[in-house]
C-alpha cells in the first residue's frame, strides 16, 4: 500500500504512471484541483474535470477506482451532482452514530443490480462483515413482554427481521409526548390515530415511546402493524406469544394493505424460528412451517392478538400458539 499527500491532480496522475496501482482510492474528490481548469476547488468544474480525467485513466489501464466524497446532513454527496453522474457506481456507507452497526448501499449501479445491501459491523478490530444480520435487530428474552413486535422489512433485496418496541405511559401534560427512534414520525403520529379512533384505544392523554432494536432505521410501510401491536400491546400491558410476526400496511382507514416480497419475508421468519403469521387479507403467500392467518383490518388484528379491552396477563398466546 502506497500513501500519498497530494492535492494536485496532475500529481495523482504521476504517481499512477509510476506505480501503476490496481486500486487507487481518493479521499476526498472535492480536495483535489486540476491544473488550468477555472472554478474553485470543490467545485462543479472542477470535480467534473478530475473525475474525468481518473474515469479515463481508470479505463485505458483497466484499474479500479474508488472516489471518495464528502456528504451532507441528509446523507447525499455533497456539492455538484455531476460526480454522480460520472461514475459508473455510487455507494453509501451509513448508519447511527451510537449503534455499531453499518449498512453498505448502491444508490447507483451501471452494470449490475442497485438493490443488494451489505450489512457490517464496527468493533474494536475494525469492521467486519455481518453475514446474517437478522438476529442483531431483535432482543433475545425467554418469555413476552408487553409492548414488542417482531416484523420483516426488506432491505434493497434482502429482508431482515426487526423489533418494534413501544412505551406508553399516563400524562398530565396538555399536549403528551411522541418520541420516535428509527422509526418515521409522522408515520406513528399516524398509526396513533388510526388505534384511537378505528380501534379505540384511547392515546391521547398518554405519552407513546416507540423505537427500533438495535438502531435500525426502519421506513418500508411493512412494519405500520407491527407498530401499531407493539403500541396497543404497550397500551394494555398484554403480552402475546412471541413466534409472531406481522405484516401489513394500514391505511388511514384502519384497512390492512398488502405488502411485496411477501413470500420472501416469510421464509427469512421461518428461518429464524417464527410459526405464526399475520398478513393482510387477500395475500396468497404461503410457507410451509409457518402459520398464516390473514386479517382485513387492523381492529381484527388486534382482536386476534387479544389486545383490545381490559389488559391481560403477561405470556398471553395467540391464536396458533
Amino acid at each position: 500500500m502506497y500513501l500519498a499527500a497530494e492535492t494536485d491532480l496532475g500529481a495523482v496522475l504521476a504517481h499512477i504512471e509510476q506505480l501503476s496501482p490496481e486500486l487507487l482510492v481518493l479521499d476526498s474528490i472535492q480536495t483535489v484541483a486540476a491544473g488550468g481548469t477555472d472554478g474553485v476547488t470543490g467545485g462543479v468544474s472542477q470535480v467534473r474535470e478530475v473525475t474525468s480525467a481518473l474515469v479515463r485513466v481508470a479505463k485505458r489501464r483497466g484499474m479500479a477506482v474508488v472516489l471518495v466524497g464528502h456528504v451532507t446532513k441528509d446523507g447525499a454527496v455533497a456539492g455538484p451532482r455531476t460526480l454522480e453522474h460520472l461514475v459508473d457506481v455510487v455507494l453509501n456507507f451509513d448508519g447511527d452514530r451510537h449503534s455499531g452497526f453499518r449498512t453498505l448501499r448502491a444508490a447507483k449501479n451501471r452494470y449490475g443490480p442497485a438493490d443488494e445491501v451489505g450489512c457490517f459491523q464496527m468493533t474494536d478490530k475494525g469492521i467486519i462483515e455481518v453475514p446474517d444480520p437478522s438476529g442483531f435487530f431483535i432482543s433475545a428474552r425467554a418469555a413476552p413482554v408487553p409492548g414488542t413486535c417482531v416484523t420483516v422489512t426488506m432491505e434493497g433485496q434482502r429482508p431482515l427481521l426487526g423489533e418494534i418496541q413501544a412505551l406508553v405511559a399516563p400524562s398530565s401534560a396538555p399536549a403528551p409526548r411522541r418520541v420516535t427512534h428509527g422509526l418515521d414520525s409522522g408515520r406513528v403520529s399516524m398509526l396513533l390515530a388510526v388505534l384511537q379512533r378505528k380501534a379505540g384505544i384511547k392515546l391521547h392523554n398518554r405519552e407513546v415511546y416507540a423505537t427500533t432494536v438495535g438502531g435500525a432505521r426502519v421506513s418500508d410501510p411493512a412494519v405500520d402493524l407491527a407498530t401499531a401491536v407493539a403500541i396497543a400491546s404497550a397500551a394494555s400491558e398484554a403480552a402475546f406469544h412471541r413466534h409472531v410476526i406481522a405484516l401489513g400496511e394500514v391505511a388511514l382507514s384502519g384497512e390492512l394493505r398488502g405488502v411485496p416480497a411477501l413470500e420472501r419475508r416469510l421464509l427469512e421468519a421461518k428461518r429464524l424460528g417464527f410459526d405464526l403469521a399475520i398478513v393482510p387479507e387477500g395475500s396468497t403467500a404461503r410457507v410451509r412451517g409457518i402459520k398464516v392467518i390473514e386479517s382485513p383490518s387492523l381492529l381484527a388484528a388486534l382482536e386476534l392478538l387479544h389486545l383490545r379491552g381490559r389488559p391481560k396477563r403477561h405470556g398471553v398466546e395467540s391464536p396458533g400458539g
